[in-house]
């Protein structure tokens, strides 16, 4: 079983922000995160599911995805996002990264669970520092597909 924990965040919604994941499995723990020089905190929850299931290296595995966004619980469990795919997610944001995570989502068997953010939970909050510290970083990545959308509405 591989228990993956994740965060993200953004100062300024938008403006910089990263995402921090923690992988555990059979007693071996991996982390991850990644900075971003302008963005919003649901892409940065979802680049930090994506970031921890693209980071697996089979396929097939039973999976506990802890976190503490709604945005990314809700949509899944109660189904949403299968309803945005049929429409091709139009009028909906994150296109990009909720195909993405559809794509990693359907190579495992995976449980999903909401934990409350900010409440002592240790690897949510490992996650969280990983997030912040990630965001205000030196060497931030371009959230291309972000930013080219946002000057679209200009």
């Amino acid at each position: 079983m591989v228990k993956l924990f994740t965060d993200g965040a953004a100062k300024g919604n938008p403006g910089p922000g990263g995402f921090g994941v923690v992988l555990q499995y059979k007693g071996h723990e991996k982390e991850i995160s990644a900075g971003f020089r302008k963005t919003t905190n649901n892409r940065m929850e979802l680049m930090a599911v994506i970031a921890g299931l693209e980071a697996l290296k089979k396929e097939n595995l039973d999976v506990i995805i802890y976190s503490d966004s709604k945005y990314v619980i809700d949509a899944i469990e109660k189904g949403w996002v299968y309803g945005w795919m049929k429409t091709a997610f139009k009028k909906k944001k994150n296109k990009d990264l909720w195909m993405r995570l559809m794509r990693s989502y359907a190579k495992h068997k995976i449980k999903l669970v909401w934990i409350k953010g900010h409440a002592g939970h240790p690897e949510n909050e490992r996650c969280d520092v990983l997030a912040v510290a990630a965001s205000e970083g030196r060497k931030l990545l371009i959230d291309e597909e972000y930013e080219r959308n946002e000057e679209e509405l200009f």
